[in-house]
């Protein structure tokens, strides 16, 4: 049978109108120890209109931009973990090209 896990994001976003500067954090909430959030920022210029919920979705999309990537490295760390703890790695294998042919 499936087993079927939850994991949430929060997403926090605080905006700095004066400074024209939205900042965001996304954290991932799983049943484990991770610790794991990603952070982002958007910056308007000075001559756009004001319009926060743009740069709340860039700032947003940034943080889970960061998120995605570190849960990645995260992973790729638990792989190299594994497959290389207390053993020697395995040697790669041969690569045969055209030219290789002998015979």
């Amino acid at each position: 049978m499936a087993t079927v896990k939850r994991w949430s994001v929060d997403i926090y976003i605080d905006e700095h109108s004066h400074e024209r500067r939205t900042w965001a954090e996304a954290r991932l909430h799983t049943k484990d120890a991770s610790d794991l959030h990603g952070t982002g920022t958007a910056h308007r210029n000075a001559y756009d209109r004001e319009v926060p919920e743009i740069g709340d979705e860039f700032a947003a999309a940034r943080a889970l931009a960061d998120l995605a990537e570190k849960l990645r490295l995260a992973a790729v760390a638990d792989v190299e973990q594994i497959t290389f703890s207390g053993r020697a790695a395995a040697p790669a294998p041969a690569v045969h090209t055209p030219l290789d042919r002998r015979g």
